[in-house]
């Protein structure tokens, strides 16, 4: 019976953090109401995970082209997919980015996606890649018109492209060889 007293106090003071809503939290801690219209504070997570000391250093195409070979998916002929390394100032790889997996004809690339990468990854430059699953390693007029656009969009946010690659099974087309950028 003295027992029951407490068992009592104790399922009230339960039944008490049970009920403690969470306008009642904001205000025990000096809050007040938060307007439930407002929209949420942003976070920016800038990723750099300790990086190896061998890291790899892009002079030129054909060291980006090793790079992208090493990291590619096995479907290089069965579709397309876009992929972005990411560089600092001394063009040491920081890391990569699979942008888009597309189908047998193409592949869809989003500069937003691709800068948000970019910048929360610190990088100075980029250098882009997508293959050509019918081998055909002729960029077409959307590939040329991509370049553009993402160099252009590149010099707003100080990240340089560096090159675009068309990888193809056992050759690779440089836009950056070829004067195009």
């Amino acid at each position: 019976m003295r027992y029951f007293g407490l068992i009592l106090t104790i399922m009230a003071f339960v039944f008490s953090i049970y009920k403690f809503r969470k306008s009642d939290k904001e205000q025990m801690l000096g809050l007040g109401k938060i307007d439930k219209s407002r929209p949420p504070k942003m976070r920016i997570v800038y990723s750099r995970k300790q990086l190896p000391k061998n890291r790899q250093k892009v002079v030129n195409s054909r060291d980006a082209n090793d790079v992208f070979r090493k990291i590619w998916s096995k479907q290089l002929d069965i579709r397309e997919e876009m992929y972005v390394l990411f560089l600092n100032r001394k063009n040491m790889v920081l890391g990569y980015h699979i942008l888009s997996m597309g189908g047998i004809t193409g592949t869809i690339a989003d500069r937003r996606l691709l800068f948000a990468v970019a910048l929360n990854s610190l990088a100075t430059s980029i250098i882009i890649a997508h293959n050509h699953p019918s081998g055909q390693l002729k960029p077409s007029i959307e590939d040329v018109e991509l370049t553009k656009i993402i160099s252009e969009t590149g010099k707003i946010m100080n990240i340089k492209l560096l090159d675009h690659l068309i990888i193809g099974r056992n050759a690779f087309y440089s836009f950056a060889d070829e004067g195009e950028l």
